[in-house]
């Protein structure tokens, strides 16, 4: 089983001189490049007009950077000393969409804000992350290879993924659970114990089938033979499909996809811009964004490693392990490999708390890199 170790050195706090100069501009300027594509995308799915779609992504993804850029150079301290109370308060957050909460498209998963509508879900995607490297910084190894040390970090994780599940919202939920069980797994937990897990799992999937609503079952039938309903349930995936395969080597040009264009793409501007994408730049195109996104995260795996703070690496391994999730699900969706679950493609796809949310991310992971000699020690 692989471990971190606590070990490293207690650095005193950096300058902002000595901060600017442990800054990675690369990193940055991938970031910039698919928040532009993003832009690009959205204006090309609105026919060429910025004020539907591509100019609020600019906005969103201007505040965004002022967020990355104000939680880089914070001392990451701060990250571990409020963890707790960013994990509770965005838990209350959830439990205030449950009871008055806003409802868009069949769903409960907002709260009304009056000049945005925030999404809490999106938050403790960081929070949960932040909660559980505090609490394994926090402990021994020892009290992690028993049951009742692994109780907390479960309940958790399990906790919020219920509520957001109760939205309904299964792809954000079981994100959190996977999460967790990457974080679960890096820390040192026994490998049985995720066996355990996973049987029972499987055992008690045909009881949880009995739980998803009516949508959320057609959507898994859709899946398995998206051509028994090829206008209605199936329409989605089938559409993305030949607006894929149309796309070519080399696509049919910016501004000129005909399956996007002409309506026949359903949430070409959310879910399914990977698919607009591709109808228009082709296969280079559409490798040419996972290629970016691939460099995303090698450099954010390598800047656990290069990270001395235990807390540090857990932190930036469970918040790469998001925006990895984000992808794989997104791309995979989209190319009829999973079921549609409503995960949008970060920086590209339109939306407002899932930007933030992740450029904040970029943030705090920056600020661990910046910080990458600081041993936090012990609470």
């Amino acid at each position: 089983m692989y471990k971190f170790y606590k070990s490293g050195f207690r650095n005193p706090n950096l300058t902002l001189k000595e901060k600017l100069y442990n800054l990675n501009l690369t990193y940055f300027f991938f970031i910039f490049l698919l928040g532009g594509i993003g832009v690009m995308m959205l204006y090309s799915a609105a026919n060429g007009d910025w004020d539907v779609w591509a100019l609020k992504h600019f906005i969103r993804f201007a505040l965004g950077v002022g967020v990355m850029a104000v939680l880089t150079f914070c001392d990451i301290k701060i990250f571990l000393r409020y963890a707790y109370y960013f994990y509770f308060a965005t838990l209350f957050l959830l439990i205030v969409v449950e009871v008055a909460g806003h409802t868009g498209m069949g769903a409960t998963r907002w709260i009304n804000l009056g000049f945005m509508k925030l999404q809490p879900s999106e938050l403790m995607k960081i929070a949960l992350v932040l909660a559980l490297a505090k609490y394994f910084h926090s402990t021994t190894l020892q009290n992690i290879e028993t049951i009742r040390g692994i109780i907390p970090p479960l309940l958790m994780a399990f906790v919020p993924a219920a509520l957001i599940m109760m939205q309904p919202d299964l792809g954000t939920g079981l994100m959190l659970l996977f999460t967790t069980g990457v974080i679960l797994f890096v820390v040192g937990v026994q490998l049985w114990k995720f066996v355990a897990v996973g049987t029972g799992v499987l055992v008690l999937l045909p009881i949880a089938w009995h739980f998803l609503h009516d949508y959320q079952q057609k959507r898994v039938l859709t899946f398995l033979n998206p051509e028994s309903d090829p206008l209605g349930a199936g329409y989605h995936i089938m559409q993305s499909k030949i607006a894929l395969g149309s796309g070519g080597i080399f696509g049919k040009g910016f501004l000129n996809g005909t399956q996007s264009h002409l309506n026949f793409l359903p949430e070409k501007h959310t879910d399914f811009i990977f698919t607009m994408l591709s109808e228009e730049f082709g296969i280079i195109g559409a490798i040419l964004v996972l290629f970016i996104n691939f460099l995303v995260l090698l450099y954010s795996y390598y800047f656990a490693l290069r990270t001395t703070s235990y807390f540090g690496k857990l932190v930036v391994i469970g918040l790469t392990t998001n925006y990895f999730l984000y992808i794989f699900i997104n791309i995979a969706m989209v190319l009829g490999l999973l079921p549609v679950v409503g995960v949008p493609l970060p920086l590209i796809s339109y939306g407002g708390t899932v930007m933030l949310s992740v450029m904040a991310s970029f943030g705090i992971i920056m600020a661990i890199y910046v910080n990458r000699n600081t041993n936090l020690g012990k609470d």
